[in-house]
């Protein structure tokens, strides 16, 4: 073999080693992008990941903040309707007092009220006699109605007309207009037998009419 055999040879064992190498060199690339772009793509994947969380931890905050503000605006809203109803009820009671203050000023108005209040009674007691008190300013006027209210109440309940005694002592005189937080005593009546109250109370800061049941200890 001469030398130019040896050097063609040569330069082909250099072609085959170069041609080797840059394919191997063009798989090591590849495999290097595919690696690149697998590990880019898990990086972007896991930081989107991130943002996600934390947008959705701050909606969730915004959520929460929301519903506070929204629970204190309806309990600021609630407090003044109730502040509001409050003044309404007090300044209906300081009306309803100064017209129960005046109520007997009315003769005929305070003896129908009188009246209406032992037949409220006698319905509720339902017992065949009782002893009535009341104030003594009133005697004479609880006396006038008894006959109307011992009627209308045989008449209302379908009963014989009860007894009724008025008793020798007496309730309390009402309020001064000075003193309007104290109720106001028009009648109470007392079962003889079964020593139960039944009291007809016209409250001044109501405004209303109750009926009452409670132990005597008369």
């Amino acid at each position: 073999m001469n030398d130019a055999d040896v050097s063609k040879q040569i330069q082909q064992m250099v072609r085959f080693i170069r041609q080797e190498a840059e394919e191997k060199a063009n798989e090591i690339s590849v495999s290097a992008e595919e690696e690149f772009n697998i590990e880019k793509l898990q990086l972007v994947e896991a930081e989107k990941k991130k943002i996600r969380q934390e947008y959705e931890k701050k909606e969730k905050q915004v959520e929460i903040r929301k519903k506070i503000e929204y629970s204190m605006q309806l309990n600021t809203s609630r407090i003044k309707v109730l502040l509001a109803q409050d003044d309404v009820v007090n300044a209906m009671k300081e009306s309803a007092t100064k017209d129960l203050l005046s109520v007997n000023r009315d003769h005929h108005v305070y003896k129908k009220l009188l009246k209406d209040l032992i037949v409220q009674s006698l319905v509720r007691l339902k017992e065949p006699a009782v002893l009535l008190r009341c104030r003594k300013d009133d005697v004479h006027l609880v006396e006038s109605v008894l006959d109307s209210a011992k009627e209308e109440y045989a008449s209302k309940v379908n009963v014989h007309r009860p007894e009724i005694f008025i008793d020798s002592v007496h309730l309390p005189h009402a309020p001064s207009h000075h003193n309007t937080h104290g109720p106001f005593w028009y009648t109470l009546l007392i079962l003889r037998k079964c020593k139960i109250t039944c009291s007809q109370l016209c409250n001044a800061l109501a405004g209303i009419t109750n009926s009452l049941v409670q132990p005597s200890s008369l």
